[in-house]
């Protein structure tokens, strides 16, 4: 395989992916962290760092934008909850530096 394919097939799954989150607002990011290690946050901040990387000014705004197909504060409104004590419990032992 050469890299324009291997490069246009990872742009799919990328783009397939970001839909799946967008998809299942009810997955909430925090579950994500617990047991995957990442969120949509984790996603979009890679986004804006890959855009850095080649020098096109991208804000964590319009990074999370990209991600969560709609303004940060608006998704958060729409979907998210908050988190249980379960949850929370899980995420600070999974993640002590946080």
């Amino acid at each position: 395989m050469d890299d324009a394919i291997r490069i246009e097939l990872e742009a799919a799954a990328f783009r397939r992916l970001v839909q799946h989150l967008q998809d299942r607002t009810d997955v909430q990011n925090i579950d994500l962290m617990n047991l995957a290690g990442f969120c949509r946050n984790c996603l979009s901040k890679w986004y804006r760092a890959a855009a850095e990387e080649k020098g096109i000014p991208l804000s964590d705004g319009q990074a999370r934008e990209i991600v969560y197909g709609m303004p940060y504060d608006q998704w958060k409104a729409l979907h998210q909850k908050e988190a249980s004590a379960e949850q929370k419990a899980a995420f600070a032992a999974a993640n002590p530096q946080h």
